[in-house]
């Protein structure tokens, strides 16, 4: 079974590399999604020589990654989940990059974070792009006040932004939002794509993806 489940999850990290090369060059960076997944998926990306991967949830990371940091000193960990305010202290200690920056007081407790442990990740700004009551992120018009007080106040280092697009619409034109935002106020980093639109987002310019299905396979949840 390990066998079989090192080749599957290998075929499929390359099948998505080679996908992403043949849609931009320069490829966008791939994060697998590892949230959810049991020990022995996450150590067959490892095998397959997968270092960036993404996280939803600081305590479910944590169990994932902590003790992996000592074996594998080349990981890079994105958290691409909403962050409360209480658990920042945690995201600071263990994410490299923290993608879901989306309120002044989250940029508070991050900076007084960072200040704490002396480590310093850096931020993207999550965009609400279909502007959606129940989701997180800041609307389109109210990136630039968050990214003056997040640098300005709170001195965090922001890189760029991120965007999930609403489930019914499609892709492509929150794709181009948040690049034109971006382009707007200069920054370099665009995350944007998951396993359904990867490629598309590639195209759009995206300069890292986040694949959790397509990468890992469908759980058996049965």
């Amino acid at each position: 079974m390990t066998d079989t489940l090192n080749q599957d999850i290998a075929n499929r990290r390359a099948a998505i590399l080679a996908a992403l090369t043949a849609a931009h060059a320069p490829p966008p960076e791939l994060i697998a999604v590892s949230k959810f997944q049991p020990d022995e998926a996450i150590e067959a990306a490892l095998a397959a020589g997968q270092r960036v991967f993404g996280e939803n949830r600081v305590q479910e990371a944590q169990q994932h990654w902590q003790a992996r940091r000592e074996t594998y000193a080349d990981l890079t960990l994105h958290l691409i989940g909403p962050l409360q305010t209480n658990k920042a202290a945690d995201a600071v200690r263990l994410f490299d990059v923290i993608q879901t920056l989306d309120r002044e007081k989250l940029a508070d407790a991050l900076a007084a974070a960072m200040e704490k442990e002396g480590r310093r990740p850096k931020m993207l700004i999550q965009v609400n792009t279909g502007e959606e009551d129940q989701k997180a992120g800041v609307f389109p018009s109210k990136v630039g006040a968050l990214l003056r007080y997040a640098r300005e106040s709170a001195n965090l280092e922001v890189d760029g932004l991120m965007c999930i697009p609403p489930v019914d619409e499609p892709a492509g034109p929150h794709f181009a939002l948040l690049k034109k935002i971006a382009k707007d106020y200069g920054l370099p980093v665009l995350s944007m794509g998951m396993s359904g639109d990867y490629e598309l987002a590639a195209r759009y310019g995206a300069t890292h993806v986040r694949v959790g299905t397509a990468f890992f396979g469908e759980r058996n949840t049965g």
